[in-house]
């Protein structure tokens, strides 16, 4: 039975996902990523192509009859709250920019103790994979595709899971930034110090021609 997925507490806004975008948390839950006689690959795409490559071979593996040889296509990704004129977002942010993770059959067209069965299903998952549209090739050594350890999936799995999203700033220390928000609007000045745990961030601004500390939210500020 499918575990029933957690809503998040607080929900910063709702963004649906793009291109049939895989929720994070529900792949790194699955329970069974190593089955027997099943790989994970590495299959490098264009650039910016990563979700179009998973929609393609999606498609393949259906129109293909390939569901018995290719079993999952993940963007790994993780989701990052992202500040831009005062408004917080929540987005998508891929962990390997330019590849996409595949678990499919695993592939036995040159080893030499295979069989002939095998070696022509592993010849059909591999043609299934590498000429979908948008994908260059898999990542191994010569031209032979090297499965990921078991350990490399699980780090890239954990690093899915997030229980709240990682907050990325337009700013940092020494940056000017302008006040949009609050008592000191339109004031212009230095990042002092950032507090990711509170949200808050201190502001060098002048002041009757004082250069004083003020700390505001992450959302009344933003870089020039």
């Amino acid at each position: 039975m499918a575990r029933k997925k957690k809503a998040p507490e607080k929900a910063i806004e709702e963004k649906k996902p793009k291109n049939g975008d895989t929720p994070a948390v529900e792949v790194a839950n699955e329970e069974n990523l190593f089955p027997d006689g099943s790989s994970w690959y590495v299959v490098h795409t264009y650039s910016g192509y990563e979700d179009k490559v998973r929609t393609n071979l999606e498609q393949r593996i259906k129109s293909m009859d390939a569901q018995e040889l290719v079993f999952k296509v993940i963007v790994p990704s993780v989701e990052e709250i992202e500040i831009r004129d005062g408004v917080k977002r929540t987005v998508p942010r891929k962990i390997f920019p330019g590849y996409v993770l595949v678990q499919m059959i695993t592939l036995k067209q040159e080893d030499t103790a295979a069989s002939e069965q095998d070696k022509a299903l592993s010849s059909k998952a591999w043609m299934v994979v590498r000429n979908s549209p948008g994908a260059t090739g898999f990542v191994g050594s010569g031209t032979a595709p090297t499965p990921l350890e078991k350990s490399e999936v699980q780090s890239i799995m954990k690093q899915m899971k997030a229980d709240e999203p990682r907050v990325k700033l337009g700013f940092q220390p020494g940056q000017s930034v302008r006040v949009i928000d609050g008592p000191f609007t339109d004031f212009v000045g230095t990042v002092e110090e950032i507090n990711m745990e509170k949200g808050r961030v201190k502001v060098a601004v002048s002041i009757l021609g004082r250069e004083t500390p003020v700390e505001l939210d992450f959302l009344q500020v933003d870089r020039l």
